[in-house]
């Protein structure tokens, strides 16, 4: 079955050709047919052909399914690109993850689009997404991922901006295809050096060369990790470039739980992971992506405190999340994050859905005006419930394993002659603790106490609802196939995520260590540590929002201090600082190259247009006036002595004769005189 891997993307393609096609005349009913099918058989030959990769080649050996060569550059070094889809490990977790929650927001959208108009067309657009995404992490050479890599950049231009009709949601599709063009540009670069320095694009072969002679590369791999990883801060929504990520929420709900949980900004930690061998070439650059990660959490955490818009908080949600991923895969902990990448598909897939029933509900974004909500949605509720305690980080939920495996590896690390990412762990900690608070914040103000809104809310329709639950129960229970070690030892389960993503980072002397291994008594000091962290988190949000109906001990904070909850609502107004510096100068600078050129340029190119003409009629009159005059002046004397020595020509003798004659006595006359 694995032969057919190709079938993967291939199946979503053609549900976008289909209904693209004709969603101008295919009924909704067979758009929905077209669009789920499509997906569910990725799913299905997806899992098949894993299944059938590891009983007959094992995790250790990828297998490589070769279409066509795709560019054949016969340059000076051969240049041979195929195209061509590999499954390994990395890529069969992708796999695995990426349809099934991708399969489930089909289903969900079927009932939150129902009355939307554009039904058929954001279902193709959906449909294109997990092609996009399939070819990506498919890919078996970096060519081809650039492809998906700017395949999912323009799926989420369509989907963001498809409200065209309103500009807020526009604006959003292009400031996301803007932003993701800078980190684009970055991962271009870096192909460019590979293919330089290595002759060649394909996986295997690039890493084979790194791994058999690592002291040859050392300098070029450290700027070819920090070029991809300007294509991974912008896809993956790092700072600088993760502020497109929240204005990502103009579009329909599902999208956001797409783009979110299951494609798009999990492309970049992924690149990073399969990339691993240059990060590992470079101390310096698996320090930026260390650093960069953790900063970015900690400051995504913080403008998730005090925002009144469900899908925001859980956009900044999202942004720290995978700030907690980059963390990992900086401290060189690549399994660990990819395992907080599986885990975080199903518990933020489920938040955002969750968050679209209650938007479907309450016809309203804005938490403070809903309340009491479990009364009346309850499969909503207990799915959202379940996916808040998830990414939490409360035993036994999914986002527990995970995050504390995150935490435990970089503690590891700065254990290990690595002194100054004890500050990393404490920001990481912090950020776990706001991570709590601001997502019982929100389950507190939505669910509990009175309703604040309008109309009458209703559990929403069962093709809503099903996804929510199945998603929720991935919430609980995807987090076991990674226990911690010392748990594993204790009940003799093993940690399957580890073992299965063993073969992405192979032990290469001269690369960088890629686990740290703790104490027993150390593991399980960090792991209570991360509980009392997250029910820290919990205990102020239930002080502040449930034990206080009214809220006064809040309300009283935000009296107190009234800027400091201003600059964080606002988002420490970034995206000000962006409009007035990176898009306002970008402005002005296109205004002042307008004036340069329409003033300086065009000045001087229609100055040479008229100095020419100018010229040319002084040369004109010249020529006609001094060189034809001239000319015509000597043909005119010539004409004149001609016409006048012409009447001395009689023809007559004895006339001859005379002027002779004449001659001669004329030129004695004058011999005479002057003698």
């Amino acid at each position: 079955m694995k032969e057919y891997i190709y079938l993967v993307p291939l199946f979503p393609l053609l549900g976008f050709l289909l209904i693209g096609f004709t969603w101008s005349r295919m009924p909704r009913k067979w758009v929905s047919i077209i669009g789920c099918t499509s997906v569910g058989l990725s799913t299905v030959l997806g899992f098949g052909a894993i299944i059938d990769w590891l009983l007959t080649m094992g995790s250790h050996h990828p297998f490589v399914k070769t279409l066509y060569v795709w560019l054949p550059l016969k340059t000076a070094v051969p240049l041979d690109i195929p195209f061509a889809f590999q499954l390994d490990a990395l890529s069969a977790l992708m796999v695995a993850f990426v349809t099934f929650v991708g399969f489930w927001i089909h289903i969900y959208s079927m009932g939150y689009m129902a009355h939307e108009e554009g039904y058929n067309r954001f279902f193709a657009y959906l449909n294109l997404f997990m092609f996009a995404m399939l070819t990506l992490v498919l890919a078996d050479n970096f060519l081809l991922m650039f492809v998906g890599w700017e395949g999912v950049g323009l799926c989420s231009y369509l989907l963001i901006g498809f409200y065209y009709q309103e500009k807020w949601p526009a604006d959003s599709g292009k400031k996301a295809f803007i932003v993701n063009r800078i980190g684009d540009f970055g991962f271009l670069v870096g192909i460019f050096f590979i293919a330089t320095h290595f002759g060649t694009l394909r996986y295997e072969e690039v890493f084979a060369k790194l791994q058999a002679d690592p002291g040859a590369y050392l300098g070029v791999a450290g700027i070819i990790a920090l070029c991809l990883f300007v294509g991974a801060t912008g896809k993956s929504a790092q700072l600088p470039l993760y502020v497109w990520l929240p204005d990502a929420m103009a579009g329909p709900t599902p999208v956001s739980a797409l783009i979110h949980a299951a494609t798009m900004v999990t492309a970049g930690v992924y690149m990073v992971a399969r990339c691993n061998l240059f990060f590992r070439a470079s101390p310096t650059a698996m320090a930026v992506v260390a650093v960069v990660g953790a900063l970015t959490a900690l400051f995504a955490a913080s403008m998730g405190l005090a925002q009144t818009d469900i899908k925001k908080v859980l956009a900044y949600s999202t942004i720290s999340q995978l700030g907690y991923m980059f963390l990992a895969a900086g401290v060189g902990a690549y399994a660990v994050a990819m395992f907080h990448v599986f885990t975080h598909a199903f518990f933020k897939a489920c938040l955002f859905l969750g968050s679209g029933s209650l938007i479907h509900a309450c016809h309203t974004n804005d938490i403070f005006e809903m309340g009491g909500l479990k009364k009346v949605m309850k499969t909503t509720h207990w799915t959202f419930l379940f996916s808040t305690l998830a990414i939490a980080g409360i035993p036994i939920w999914a986002g527990f394993f995970s995050k504390d495996a995150i935490l435990a590896s970089v503690f590891a690390f700065a254990q290990h002659h690595h002194g100054w990412a004890y500050l990393l762990y404490g920001l990481a900690a912090v950020t776990a603790f706001m991570t709590a608070f601001y997502m019982f914040r929100l389950y507190f103000i939505v669910f509990h106490g009175e309703y604040r809104g309008h109309g009458h809310p209703h559990e929403s329709p069962r093709s809503m609802t099903l996804p929510l639950q199945v998603l929720g129960i991935g919430s609980l229970l995807v987090g076991l196939v990674g226990v911690p070690a010392v748990i594993s030892h204790l009940f003799h389960v093993p940690n399957v995520i580890e073992k299965f993503l063993h073969p992405l980072t192979p032990e290469v002397e001269g690369l960088a260590e890629t686990t740290f291994h703790l104490s027993d008594s150390m593991e399980w000091i960090l792991i209570f540590g991360s509980i009392l962290i997250a029910c820290g988190g919990i205990a102020l949000a239930w002080w502040l929002y449930k034990a206080d109906p009214e809220w006064k001990r809040i309300k009283a904070f935000t009296a107190a201090f009234p800027r400091l909850h201003k600059t964080v609502f606002n988002k420490y107004y970034v995206d000000e600082f962006y409009d007035a510096t990176a898009v306002g100068g970008t402005i002005k600078l296109s205004k002042a190259s307008a004036a340069f050129d329409q003033g300086v340029i065009d000045g001087t190119v229609n100055g040479m247009r008229h100095a020419t003409v100018g010229t040319s009629l002084l040369s004109g009159f010249f020529d006609l006036r001094v060189v034809d005059g001239a000319v015509n002046g000597l043909a005119w004397l010539n004409k004149f002595c001609g016409d006048l020595f012409r009447r001395v020509q009689t023809g007559v003798v004895q006339n001859y004769v005379f002027v002779f004659a004449l001659g001669v006595f004329l030129s004695l006359g004058l011999y005479l005189l002057l003698k």
